[in-house]
């Protein structure tokens, strides 16, 4: 079969010809059929994510296909039905084995580019306002890098959840895909004085932050008393030093929210947020923004346009015809 990796973390990834896999227990043989990626690709191919699968490995960890076979003791999903799957990686190739605990049957009506596309984004997104920040409605929620992966879907969560959303975004392209999300104001940026921007919208209770770095800075100086401030990840390449009494002096809160986490210790939290938006998409309320589409052999030129910021909300692989 053939797979996308890499040998040594910091080397060069390639498309490899590799044997099938066999599911060994509790595990379930996927032919997948398309493939999420997500920034934190990047980082697994440099040796820099929080988990640190050993090399070699197959990128990809949002992969979306057919249960192709079951190993020992697996009861269920049944060969050839549709799931999708988060795992830290193997989600670039033709087949990989995976836990059958983190198969997600799809809807019927879910193509496989979009269940390759919701999972890590909408489900972060999700977690990240509901479960942790407690998003209520006529709150005025900041979305930091909202025309990326999971950024545009803080957009439209936090819209559907009733909240007045800042969307901030690099250029006028960006800005309008946040505003087709649902976005109720704009702000550029590159524009300049980030903070005073904000400030002259009335400020944000809530922030999510994707990209950290000066955005975070700004964004922490323009939050209202008793806001929250979630970051959710540092695409800047800055992690932020938050001084404890600022915190205290506007009664601040700043959450941490890695997604995958929750697997080892409160799945549930993850069951729950995917039945509500699982349940939102049949309704019509969700649909995911694909920028590109390629196939498994240009792998390479979809991850430069992530790592260029060229894509708006998803780019997905296709590996098979069928997705």
């Amino acid at each position: 079969m053939k797979a996308f990796g890499i040998e040594t973390f910091g080397g060069s990834p390639e498309l490899r010809d590799l044997p099938l896999p066999e599911p060994g227990p509790g595990e379930v043989r996927l032919r997948i059929a398309a493939c999420g990626l997500n920034f934190a690709d990047l980082l697994m191919i440099e040796g820099k994510y929080q988990e640190r699968p050993e090399p070699p490995l197959t990128l990809g960890m949002e992969p979306a296909g057919w249960v192709d076979a079951v190993g020992p003791g697996v009861t269920g999903p049944a060969p050839g039905t549709r799931v999708a799957v988060h795992a830290p990686c193997g989600g670039l190739a033709e087949y990989g084995c995976f836990p059958a605990a983190r198969c997600v049957p799809l809807p019927d009506a879910m193509p496989f580019d979009d269940a390759a596309a919701f999972q890590v984004a909408y489900g972060t997104s999700h977690v990240a306002l509901d479960h942790k920040a407690r998003l209520q409605p006529g709150e005025t929620l900041l979305v930091l890098g909202a025309a990326g992966g999971v950024g545009l879907t803080a957009v439209e969560i936090g819209k559907r959840m009733g909240a007045r959303v800042i969307a901030c975004a690099r250029g006028a392209d960006k800005l309008a895909t946040a505003e087709a999300a649902g976005a109720d104001h704009l702000i550029d940026s590159e524009a300049g004085d980030l903070r005073g921007a904000i400030k002259a919208l009335g400020g944000a209770d809530v922030v999510y932050d994707p990209v950290g770095g000066e955005q975070f800075d700004a964004a922490f100086r323009a939050t209202n008393p008793d806001g929250r401030i979630l970051a959710i990840g540092f695409a800047s390449g800055t992690v932020p030093q938050i001084k404890a009494n600022h915190l205290l002096v506007k009664n601040l809160s700043v959450m941490g929210l890695y997604w995958g986490g929750y697997l080892k210790f409160r799945p549930e939290v993850l069951t729950s947020s995917l039945a509500t938006l699982f349940g939102w998409y049949q309704e019509g309320g969700l649909r995911p923004h694909i920028s590109y589409r390629l196939p498994l052999a240009r792998t390479e030129e979809a991850l430069t346009l992530l790592r260029a910021r060229k894509s708006t909300g998803k780019v997905v692989v296709r590996v098979s015809g069928e997705a």
